[in-house]
């Protein structure tokens, strides 16, 4: 079974109030984050955090999961950790993905999915036209790491441990936009 874990419970502090909740086109960032997600997974974990209910409350009707993570301001590792002890014990892999990116381009979770069967690599990253990003593939070889993650840098370490379990998915479109400050959400607008 292929899984997400999507990432809900930052503190939005460049923003200043709570981004995932922000109204995108009619619906919050975080519903359009996990619906092109959900087409792609069999199980979906929600991670969040102080605002749980209000998150809950975004997500309404969709068949998500959610795990709160007691401590968010230990940072995204904190996130990712409770997101994947949260798995179910036969899920094969997991996307994370981040709840504050809507706009992951078309293609790229079917890119990276399509990668592991080929590769059979245990982490697929995509690279947007030279950059790394997310959402990240990983198997569930690396869940014990996951599982381990504390602080801000997220799976990062996990993905440069060791770079020959890794497969990158080249992706010919700019890296999807995170909504981190007001500005940010301003150009989603645009895009």
């Amino acid at each position: 079974m292929i899984a997400a874990i999507v990432l809900a419970a930052g503190f939005a502090r460049r923003m200043g109030r709570q981004k995932l909740l922000l109204e995108l086109r009619g619906k919050p960032v975080v519903r359009w984050s996990v619906e092109a997600i959900l087409p792609h997974v069999a199980d979906t974990v929600v991670v969040t955090g102080q605002d749980d209910q209000a998150l809950r409350s975004a997500l309404a009707g969709l068949p998500v999961r959610f795990a709160v993570n007691p401590r968010p301001q230990a940072g995204q590792g904190s996130s990712i950790a409770i997101g994947a002890a949260a798995l179910k014990p036969w899920t094969a892999a997991a996307l994370v993905a981040l709840g504050d990116q809507p706009r992951v381009p078309d293609g790229t979770l079917a890119a990276l999915l399509a990668a592991r069967e080929r590769t059979g690599k245990a982490i697929v990253a995509p690279v947007y036209r030279g950059t790394q990003g997310t959402p990240v593939l990983f198997t569930a070889d690396v869940f014990g790491e996951l599982r381990a993650l504390d602080g801000d840098a997220g799976a990062k370490a996990v993905v440069q441990a060791r770079p020959e379990r890794v497969a990158r998915v080249d992706i010919d479109a700019p890296m999807p936009l995170d909504v981190d400050t007001p500005e940010d959400y301003a150009r989603l607008h645009v895009q």
